[in-house]
């Protein structure tokens, strides 16, 4: 009976808080003035139920803060569900505070782990906290420890500095000056509201977009709300000079063009090859590549040459790139890959910016390395932590809205010491009917086990979570590796 008055109070609570602080309409906030700084943020904030007004119809412009404040806005923006009734998680955090269920729910969900010193739910949230507390949040906290002891311009930050360095990078918080962030300094309501309203913009971005790569005239899926697809249709040789050589038939090439034309889809001739294939031999080799498409009547090229390593490599794939931007003609599309920097330190042989300027879409291959972590065997597909890599390096190099995200369609398989590349997603949906299914918030990636037999694959979750981090540097676009045989669940959490 004593839990049931607990409940029942809690959310009689609840009902008089929401009805003292109900939304407002952002013009009726009596101190946020025309033209005042934060003005549009504030208004759409509380608008959109983020934050809500004081209970004297003004915003509570200068006023700072409280960490349990700060939390509970967080909450909303977030859509987390405050657990009810709370139990106890904090000393100084009482099972009856308004905030408690929120508290606990975040604690859940490893957005606060610390418990040994309280959670001061009173004290006013500094700059630092705010960016530790909103990175969590977002899931970013092992990425934000991997990137600790990167270098900031802000000679002020001595703690929390890979969770700052995440939160200014993103373009969510911004520094004090030049070279300080001040992270002692209190966060107000009003920076707040600016603070979610960027995230907010970011993550409801539109500059997104899926494309994918066909390999066989078996099992084509639903391309619809397709880009573009790329028919697998040659790969370079080099005998004295460049050369084509098919990989499909003409039977198997008419297949999947047909199917692309059903859906109103754009049509783009694919070429693989690699550093062999690659030589000083610019304009021959774009003459023949821009001859191939005009042949086929594509709608434009996507070039996927893989294994550069030096100078002279990465200025001939760079001209040559030139070359066929200025040869396709009519609205045609280029689509280049190239090997996206690694965590590892591994140095490719590609000028980003030269590839961005030639390209509609620069296509990042992103290195995934098989190892042992915990007794598991682990290679997860794309790893966020290599994706925020990848995308942090060439911020400001390559327009972010060019950027695809080249997915693995396939995944990968431990047995018995052994590692194999590209399981078919029809062999893993056969494995999912028997074996028990994971997911790996680190890597955002899946995996599956069956016996001695771990399977690594990206299903509809690593989906979502790869394009929310893309849409946070201002892109979003991703392009699966194969679309014969893929995973249902995939095709359909495809921005």
């Amino acid at each position: 009976m004593k839990h049931f008055h607990r409940l029942l109070s809690g959310l009689l609570l609840c009902l008089l808080l929401a009805a003292a602080f109900p939304p407002a309409p952002a013009a009726a906030l009596s101190d946020v003035p025309d033209g005042f700084w934060a003005e549009n943020d504030i208004r759409r904030c509380v608008e959109l139920g983020y934050i809500y007004p004081e209970s004297n119809g003004s915003f509570g412009v200068g006023k700072e803060l409280t960490r349990a404040e700060f939390l509970v806005i967080l909450s909303r923006f977030f859509g987390w569900k405050a657990a009810s009734p709370a139990r106890l998680v904090y000393d100084d955090v009482s099972e009856e505070a308004w905030y408690a269920g929120v508290i606990e729910s975040a604690y859940q969900q490893g957005v606060l782990t610390n418990q040994s010193h309280g959670f001061r739910p009173d004290d006013p949230i500094t700059r630092s906290e705010a960016a530790y507390l909103l990175i969590r949040a977002l899931g970013y906290g092992n990425i934000a420890g991997l990137i600790q002891d990167i270098s900031l311009p802000f000679q002020d930050v001595r703690i929390n500095t890979g969770y700052i360095a995440m939160a200014y990078g993103l373009g969510l918080m911004d520094g004090a000056s030049v070279t300080t962030f001040n992270p002692d300094g209190r966060l107000t309501r009003e920076q707040a509201a600016v603070l979610l309203m960027r995230l907010h913009e970011k993550t409801q971005a539109v500059n997104t977009g899926w494309s994918g790569i066909l390999t066989s005239a078996q099992d084509i899926p639903d391309l619809s709300g397709c880009e573009a697809v790329a028919i697998a249709a040659f790969q370079l040789t080099y005998n004295g000079s460049p050369q084509l050589s098919p990989i499909l038939s003409d039977t198997e090439t008419t297949a999947l063009r047909a199917a692309a034309k059903e859906a109103q889809v754009k049509q783009l001739l694919y070429v693989s090859g690699d550093d062999y294939h690659l030589r000083e031999n610019a304009p021959e080799m774009a003459a023949v590549l821009l001859q191939a498409v005009r042949d086929g009547n594509y709608d434009g090229l996507f070039l996927d040459i893989t294994g550069l390593t030096n100078n002279t490599q990465q200025k001939a794939l760079s001209e040559t790139a030139r070359l066929l931007r200025e040869g396709l003609t009519g609205g045609r599309l280029l689509y280049l890959t190239a090997e996206a920097p690694s965590w590892g330190g591994r140095v490719y042989g590609y000028d980003y910016a030269a590839l961005g300027e030639a390209a509609d879409r620069l296509v990042l291959r992103i290195d995934y390395p098989a190892s042992t972590a915990g007794g598991i065997p682990t290679a997860p597909l794309q790893p966020l932590e290599e994706v925020y890599y990848a995308l942090n390096r060439l911020r400001g190099l390559v327009d972010a809205g060019k950027i695809t995200l080249l997915l693995d369609s396939t995944g990968s398989l431990w047995n018995s010491g052994v590692f194999q590349e590209n399981i078919p997603g029809e062999e893993i949906a056969a494995l999912l009917e028997n074996a028990q299914s994971y997911y790996s918030s680190r890597y955002a990636c899946a995996y599956l086990e069956d016996g001695g037999t771990v399977v690594w694959y990206l299903d509809g979750q690593s989906i979502q979570d790869r394009t929310r981090l893309a849409r946070l540097f201002g892109g979003g676009r991703l392009c699966l590796t194969n679309l014969n045989g893929v995973l249902p669940e995939l095709l359909a959490a495809m921005p």
